[in-house]
């Protein structure tokens, strides 16, 4: 591999410390930080300041077992799960961190879920 060839995942984590320069999460509001994989999408609320995962939704718990975990309708239930927890602590305005990925299908369906739910970003 020549200096100047990259792996999708090294420019990934390029763009996703780009835009963490940027987006800083609260107390008061705290970041949506979203992580893909081809079978799994993740979404954590972070309180950056305290270094502590307030809330945190995945494919990968048991309520989306047995069913398909890489679509956008997974990602858009991820999204009102993450939001309906958010609410019962009290959550309700965040800051979007798309962690590097594009804001496109199942990512921008997390983000349209999330808002669903009641999230303010």
């Amino acid at each position: 591999m020549s200096s100047t060839t990259h792996s999708s995942q090294a420019l990934r984590q390029k763009r996703h410390f780009r835009v963490r320069r940027l987006v800083v999460g609260s107390s008061k509001r705290p970041r949506l930080a979203v992580f893909r994989s081809n079978k799994h999408i993740v979404a954590q609320l972070i309180d950056d300041s305290a270094s502590k995962t307030l809330v945190a939704a995945s494919t990968v718990e048991s309520e989306f077992k047995g069913k398909a975990t890489g679509n956008i309708e997974a990602a858009r239930k991820v999204g009102e799960v993450l939001a309906s927890r958010a609410k019962e602590q009290g959550i309700s305005v965040v800051v979007f961190d798309r962690g590097g990925f594009k804001y496109h299908g199942r990512v921008a369906a997390l983000a349209d879920g999330a808002r669903a739910g009641g999230l303010e970003f």
